[in-house]
C-alpha cells in the first residue's frame, strides 16, 4: 500500500487529504482561525459546579463553558492543584522538579466533585473533545503531552505499553527501557510506532517532551493576566496527522503553501530523515485537489448517497448522536447462486466502503448499519469478522457488535471533533435555488464589468479569476481572438484564468497576488 498526503492551504481554511492506493481515505477541513484543538492545555477557571452531574463547567475562553466530569479529574488532581499553588507563590524561583515534589494521596474513584472544586477555582485542563454542535469543549485534568513514540503523563508513575504491540518480549524490553530513563514524578505511554526503536530515539523524544512540560510550567509561573489562558498549544493539524500516520508507506506529501511546506519538511526531517525528500511544494496554478483528482472523490464520496459497485449504493443519514447507514442492492445484477449469495456479496462490498466512509467523514458516536437481510448464520459471521478486520487499522477507538437477527450492526466510534460534512449538491450561486437567473449569455459581460472595476477603480495590476471548468473553457475558446485574449489585451494582461472543479456553474471568485479573495460586492458598495 502506498500513501500520499495532500495539503491545500487557503486564506480561510486548511484541507488535508490522505490517499491510499489512489483512494481517498481521510479528509480534514478546518478553519485557520479555529482557536480550539484537541491537546491544547489551558489554565481555566471553574464557573459552575453541578453536583447532579458530578461535573463542573469551566471557562477556557470559549463562548460555551467547557465540561469537566469528576472521572476526568485524574487520580492525582490534588497533587496537580498543590503544585500550581506552589508555582504562583514562588514566582522568583525556578519551578520545582516533579521528582522533588511531595505527591498527595489519590482522590477516590467514587468521590463527589463538589468536595474538590468550588466556583472561582483555577484548574489546569486539556481539551479532550473539540466543541461539537451546541456543546462546549470536553476537558480532562489528566494532562498529557504527545510525541511520535511516547506520551508523557506528568504526576503519574506508570509505564504503559500500547496494546497493539503484540510481542511480549518487545513489551518487556520497552517497559524496562522506559523505567530506566523516565524521571520520578512522570508516567509514560509507549505508542505503537515505538516498536523495535532503540534507546537513543526514545530517550531523545522523552527529553523533548520533558522540555515542553518545563516550558509550560515556566509560562504558568510568570502569567500576569487572569484565567482563562492558553499555556500549551498543540502543533498544527498537519503535523499532528503526520505524527500519527507517517510511516514507510508514505511516498509523497504535496503542499501548496511555502510556509506550511517548510514546517512539514522540518518536522519530517526531524522524525524520519530518510523521508525528507518526499515533501514537495506544489506550484501549479490549477488547485492542488483538482490536479490530483481529489475534488472529484470528495464530491462523489461525501454526499448522502454513495455508490458502491455494479449499481449497489449506501444512504447515509445523520442525527445528533447517531448515524444510520442503509445498504441497498439497487439495480445490481442478481447472482446465479441465488438471493442469499447476492446479498452476501453486496454486504461485503458495502462493509469495505462503510469502513472507508467512517474514516473519511470522521463519524463518531453510535453508527447503525442496516445490511441486506441474510438467513445463513455463517454468512453473518463472515461479514462481522470482515468488518472487524478492515477496521483494525482505524486510529479511532471503536467497538463492533455482531449482527442482529434483522441484519443490523451497531458500531460505537470515538468522536473528538465535529464530523466532516461537505455539501456535494450544488445550489445555483446566481438564483440561490429560486429557479430564476439572469440570462447566462450576459454572464461574461458581467465578468468584464468586474474586471474593469478591479483594474480602473481599485488599481489591481494582477489578479486571478477562478471559474467552473466549462465556463473557463468557453472564455478561452477561439484561440487568438478568445474572450481571454481580448480581456488581457484591453486590461494590460492583468488577468489569469484558472478552472476550479470546486466552483458551481456560474460561480466566480477573484484573488489578488497574495491569494486573498477580493470581495467585489463589498468593495463596490464601499466605493
Amino acid at each position: 500500500m502506498t500513501t500520499e498526503l495532500f495539503v491545500d492551504v487557503e486564506p480561510k481554511e486548511v484541507s488535508l487529504a490522505v490517499v491510499e492506493d489512489k483512494t481517498l481515505v481521510e479528509f480534514h477541513q478546518e478553519s485557520r482561525n479555529m482557536a480550539f484543538s484537541v491537546g491544547d492545555i489551558f489554565l481555566g477557571r471553574v464557573h459552575k459546579v453541578m453536583p447532579g452531574l458530578n461535573a463542573a463547567f469551566v471557562d477556557v475562553g470559549h463562548e460555551k463553558d467547557a465540561f469537566l466530569h469528576y472521572l476526568d479529574l485524574g487520580p492525582q488532581f490534588l497533587s496537580q492543584q498543590a503544585y500550581l499553588k506552589q508555582l504562583s507563590s514562588n514566582r522568583k524561583k525556578a519551578p520545582m522538579p516533579l521528582g522533588k515534589f511531595r505527591m498527595t494521596p489519590d482522590i477516590p474513584k467514587d468521590g463527589l466533585i463538589a468536595d474538590i472544586l468550588t466556583p472561582g477555582t483555577d484548574v489546569l485542563v486539556q481539551i479532550a473533545k473539540e466543541p461539537i454542535n451546541t456543546k462546549g469543549p470536553r476537558l480532562t485534568s489528566e494532562i498529557s503531552i504527545a510525541g511520535r513514540f511516547l506520551i508523557l503523563m506528568p504526576f503519574g508513575d506508570k509505564i504503559s505499553i500500547s496494546s497493539k504491540i503484540k510481542s511480549q518480549e518487545e513489551k518487556i524490553r520497552l517497559k524496562q527501557l522506559m523505567m530506566s530513563i523516565t524521571p520520578k514524578g512522570y508516567g509514560v505511554i509507549v505508542r505503537t510506532v515505538a516498536e523495535n526503536k532503540g534507546s537513543a530515539e526514545l530517550d531523545n523524544e522523552l527529553k523533548v517532551l520533558l522540555k515542553r512540560w518545563d516550558d509550560m510550567m515556566l509560562k504558568l509561573q510568570t502569567l500576569e493576566s487572569k484565567p482563562p489562558k492558553l499555556v500549551y498549544e498543540e502543533t498544527s493539524r498537519t503535523v499532528v496527522l503526520l505524527r500519527d500516520l507517517l510511516n514507510a508507506s508514505f511516498e509523497h506529501i504535496y503542499v501548496n503553501n511555502s510556509e506550511t511546506y517548510e514546517e512539514i519538511k522540518a518536522y519530517v526531517s526531524l522524525i524520519m530523515p530518510e523521508k525528507a525528500g518526499i515533501v514537495e511544494l506544489y506550484k501549479n496554478d490549477i488547485p492542488i485537489f483538482d490536479h490530483f483528482g481529489i475534488t472529484k472523490q470528495i464530491k462523489s464520496g461525501l454526499g448522502r448517497v454513495v455508490s458502491i459497485k455494479a449499481g449497489a449504493y449506501l444512504v447515509i443519514d445523520h442525527a445528533e448522536a447517531m448515524h444510520v447507514i442503509d445498504v441497498n442492492s439497487g439495480n445490481r445484477t442478481r447472482s446465479e447462486e441465488g438471493q442469499e449469495m447476492n446479498s452476501f456479496i453486496v454486504n461485503m462490498s458495502a462493509a469495505d466502503e462503510i469502513a472507508r466512509q467512517m474514516r473519511l467523514r470522521d463519524l463518531g458516536g453510535i453508527i447503525v448499519i442496516d445490511f441486506i437481510d441474510m438467513d445463513d448464520n455463517a454468512n453473518r459471521q463472515k461479514l462481522y469478522d470482515h468488518m472487524r478486520e478492515i477496521m483494525a487499522g482505524d486510529r479511532a477507538k471503536h467497538n463492533i457488535l455482531p449482527l442482529s437477527k434483522f441484519c443490523l450492526m451497531q458500531i460505537t466510534r470515538q468522536r473528538v471533533r465535529p464530523q466532516t460534512f461537505i455539501q456535494t449538491a450544488e445550489v445555483c450561486p446566481t438564483c440561490f435555488g429560486k429557479g430564476e437567473i439572469r440570462p447566462s449569455i450576459l454572464f461574461t459581460d458581467m465578468l468584464e464589468t468586474k474586471i474593469d472595476y478591479l483594474v480602473n477603480k481599485l488599481g489591481k495590476k494582477k489578479c486571478t479569476l477562478r471559474l467552473h471548468p466549462y465556463v473557463a473553457a468557453f472564455i478561452e475558446k477561439g484561440g487568438f481572438f478568445s474572450l481571454k485574449w481580448q480581456w488581457r489585451r484591453k486590461y494590460d494582461r492583468c488577468l489569469k484564468i484558472v478552472p476550479s472543479q470546486a466552483m458551481t456553474f456560474l460561480q466566480y471568485a477573484f484573488y489578488d497576488t497574495s491569494g486573498e479573495e477580493i470581495d467585489l460586492k463589498e468593495e463596490m458598495e464601499i466605493k
